[in-house]
């Protein structure tokens, strides 16, 4: 292969990956698109593998603070054609606190 003919294979593996396409991937995400979408998923295993190795407390609280609160958006609140009621916003509320309640105590109580 020649150098031209590599050049081109780059550029276009690499095409997804510019920048007006990653603005408008995050302009239309969605929180049930973001737990379909591998890249997404992707990055969550790579900083967990990171967290792991690592054993860093501070970035396992993190990620697991954003996938929670991911869950937690995406089965509490209200579709939407529907409106926001009290059967709909007392799950929400108490799911981010007991959030809150898990990493104050990992965080702050809890010693190794």
């Amino acid at each position: 292969m020649d150098k031209e003919a590599v050049v081109q294979k780059t550029v276009e593996t690499l095409a997804p990956f510019e920048t007006a396409n990653l603005v408008h991937l995050i302009k239309t995400l969605t929180v049930k698109s973001a737990m379909s979408n591998p890249w997404i998923i992707g990055a969550f295993l790579v900083i967990a593998f990171y967290a792991i190795v690592v054993r860093s407390k501070f970035v396992l609280s993190m990620l697991f603070a954003a996938v929670s609160l991911l869950l937690l958006l995406r089965y509490t609140l209200p579709t939407e054609g529907d409106t926001l009621s009290v059967s709909s916003t007392l799950p929400f509320a108490f799911g981010g606190l007991a959030i809150g309640a898990v990493l104050i105590y990992l965080n702050f109580i809890k010693t190794e």
